[in-house]
């Protein structure tokens, strides 16, 4: 009996899955990748100076190490690639489902960011070291229209790729409507909102709340500012224009933080 499509589609998606696999480059990116005892480690390629400034790394991570030429770096990333002579080939890592993610640990009320369409890795690597600092429970992406795990995300990320839970899905407004199920407060940035962030969450901060930010230019679409609870703004103190997405989530984390300037 001849499967489905559907079925047929679903497994080469599974095995494309289980096949994909991630270059990381740079000294930071590699380091905390190596780390990381979650991360499946493939091969790692160094030349003999970042292997000295990688040896505590190289032992905990248990895997031997090529030794390349530093004018022939022979890892396949793009050339122009600021690897300080370090790359390291992995598995993406699996941080598992949204609703066991994003249930905070009891004590302190989580935060979430979700991604509308951002699909620079630079912004997504800024947006997780942010997440990070200000104690985020997870980065939320979309499967098909948001930056995946790179070379280039991971660097920019300095290191948070590795501890700071990064989940793609399906369907974004989906999500939202499972964490508003969960008690999230989920508020939209839109730049033409008239409440202020500060605004929405007076009150409020005992709650746990997603932010929502959208790409640079077209912002958020319809469907994802109709499923969020309030569109808010960030206050600006004057007109000078507007942050771009990284920095916003960083300013609306701040201003979001379960208890003011803590």
């Amino acid at each position: 009996m001849k499967k489905p499509k559907w079925v047929v589609e679903k497994e080469r998606s599974k095995r494309a899955a289980e096949a994909e696999t991630v270059w990381l480059f740079g000294l930071h990116a590699v380091r905390d990748a190596l780390m990381n005892p979650a991360r499946v480690k493939l091969r790692l390629i160094l030349t003999k100076n970042a292997a000295d400034k990688l040896g505590e790394a190289i032992a905990a991570g248990g895997i031997e190490p090529e030794m390349a030429d530093p004018r022939k770096f022979t890892a396949p990333i793009d050339p122009g690639s600021v690897h300080q002579g370090a790359a390291l080939e992995v598995k993406p890592l699996d941080w598992g489902q949204v609703a066991d993610r994003c249930l905070g640990d009891g004590q302190r009320p989580p935060r979430v960011v979700l991604l509308d369409r951002v699909t620079d890795p630079h912004n997504v690597g800024a947006i997780l070291r942010s997440a990070e600092v200000f104690g985020a429970v997870a980065v939320i992406g979309m499967r098909h229209h948001a930056a995946p795990e790179t070379g280039a995300l991971a660097k920019t990320a300095s290191g948070a790729l590795e501890r700071q839970p990064y989940l793609r899905v399906r369907n974004l407004a989906d999500t939202m409507q499972e964490l508003r199920a969960m008690g999230y407060l989920v508020l939209g940035l839109d730049g033409e909102a008239e409440v202020t962030l500060e605004e929405a969450v007076d009150g409020r901060r005992d709650r746990p709340v997603a932010l929502v930010l959208g790409a640079e230019g077209p912002g958020l679409r319809e469907k994802t500012k109709e499923t969020c609870d309030a569109l808010v703004r960030i206050h600006f103190a004057g007109d000078f224009g507007s942050l771009n997405v990284s920095n916003a989530a960083a300013v609306a984390l701040y201003a979001a933080q379960p208890v003011a300037g803590g």
